[in-house]
């Protein structure tokens, strides 16, 4: 088995037979000529493999679902338009109306609205919880429960998830376990280790790297036994919509389900250019993650030393709550997203973004490019007072996502618009 800087440049593909192609070529096609009508038949009734609508699949998004497989471990991977339609057509193969999730409350506040309103209107109950109480987790269990949900590290404030400790929790009730792993990607954790059934990653971000691209992938570790599972029946009945097949049989069962079926009913594919650029950003991941997160932890050191900050949450500062979940999860680094405040009140953070020149003002993390904004004015917007409270998201929080700039600059533009923001020079 090839190692994870080998596998980020080769895995899920080899030159194309017909071309010659060393690099994955743009399929960009929406069907496929099938050899036969039994071939066609078959591949309908999923008897045989294929590229029927690239609406299911296609051979430029299947590199990329092998690639992220390999590197994170798993049995099978499905792209997505988005990280958000990963993260809602994941829910929605796991539950049904009726059904309950347990969340942790330190996500991202678009996750929160999703699971929160907009599944509630379908009729699936999310229940979420701080997620440094286990108890909580354990309290929140009932017998409509079908998932956990929580983020590697947080958004927006850098809080590290003791994975194990909730995927124990998870699987002593026969409950899969979902984790968010935008944040450090597979470069630096791989939740499947750490017993995640489920990894969700915004491609849009790290992955990509250059901001340019929409993108959601899910993996399937193919560990989790649905076969038998009481909670699980979709999984274990015959399936009506392809001529009884029961999916708890399948090779890796939920992504195997998750493309047949939230993918076909859906339609959030990933395009196939889209699938191409993220490609072509993984090849450097983790050369990339390695410089964010030094980077990151540089700007976070002097932060946390300025006489003008109140706080930093990075979680790999010693004096860090989770320091040691960091060191335990995230040993090479833990991402370069996460939140500081100014002495000052909420203006005082508005003149500071205003006044930085490098830093880009952008509802996104993970780009090459230093990034920062208001959590509470932008992407957790729609929380409430409570729900904010509750994520650690008070007035003054600003969240950075620090790039892959010259640490020195970085820095001095940090420097010079504090001192603009707090002294008005």
């Amino acid at each position: 088995m090839y190692r994870f800087d080998t596998l980020q440049i080769h895995a899920g593909y080899s030159p194309d037979p017909a071309t010659g192609a060393a690099v994955p070529p743009v399929y960009q096609t929406t069907a496929y000529q099938f050899e036969s009508t039994q071939d066609a038949a078959d591949q309908f009734s999923l008897k045989a493999p294929g590229s029927i609508y690239t609406r299911l699949a296609n051979p430029t998004s299947a590199v990329l679902e092998e690639r992220i497989a390999a590197l994170d471990g798993g049995a099978a991977a499905v792209a997505f338009s988005s990280g958000h339609a990963a993260i809602f057509s994941t829910i929605l193969n796991l539950c049904s109306a009726g059904d309950e999730f347990v969340s942790s409350i330190c996500i991202y506040g678009g996750a929160i609205n999703l699971f929160g309103v907009t599944m509630k209107n379908l009729g699936i109950q999310c229940r979420f919880v701080d997620p440094d109480d286990l108890s909580a987790w354990e309290s929140a269990v009932t017998d409509r429960t079908r998932a956990f949900f929580v983020e590697v590290v947080g958004n927006p404030n850098a809080n590290v998830a003791d994975l194990s400790a909730i995927a124990e929790i998870a699987h002593r009730h026969g409950l899969p376990l979902i984790v968010d792993a935008t944040f450090v990607t597979p470069a630096l954790c791989r939740p499947i280790d750490f017993g995640a059934d489920i990894v969700i990653h915004s491609a849009t971000k790290y992955l990509g790297g250059h901001g340019n691209s929409m993108c959601g992938l899910a993996v399937d570790s193919g560990r989790f036994p649905f076969s038998g599972n009481p909670r699980f029946p979709a999984y274990n009945q015959p399936d009506p919509s392809y001529h009884g097949m029961v999916f708890a049989d399948a090779e890796a069962p939920f992504a195997a389900r998750l493309r047949a079926l939230m993918l076909r009913d859906l339609g959030a594919c990933v395009s196939p250019f889209n699938a191409f650029l993220i490609l072509t950003g993984m090849e450097t991941l983790s050369l990339r993650m390695e410089r964010h997160s030094a980077n990151a932890l540089a700007a976070a050191r002097h932060l946390a030393a300025h006489p003008d900050v109140a706080f930093v949450h990075f979680p790999l500062l010693p004096e860090d709550k989770y320091y040691t979940l960091a060191r335990k999860y995230c040993p090479r680094g833990a991402g370069s997203v996460f939140t500081f405040g100014l002495r000052g009140d909420r203006q005082t953070c508005a003149r500071f973004i205003d006044a930085l020149k490098l830093f880009s003002h952008v509802a996104n993390v993970g780009d090459a490019r230093s990034l920062v904004i208001h959590p509470g004015t932008t992407t957790h917007a729609q929380l409430s007072d409570e729900q904010l409270a509750a994520s650690g998201i008070t007035p003054t929080t600003v969240r950075l996502s620090i790039g892959l700039e010259d640490i020195a600059d970085i820095i001095a533009d940090l420097d010079q618009a504090i001192e603009t923001a707090v002294h008005g020079k």
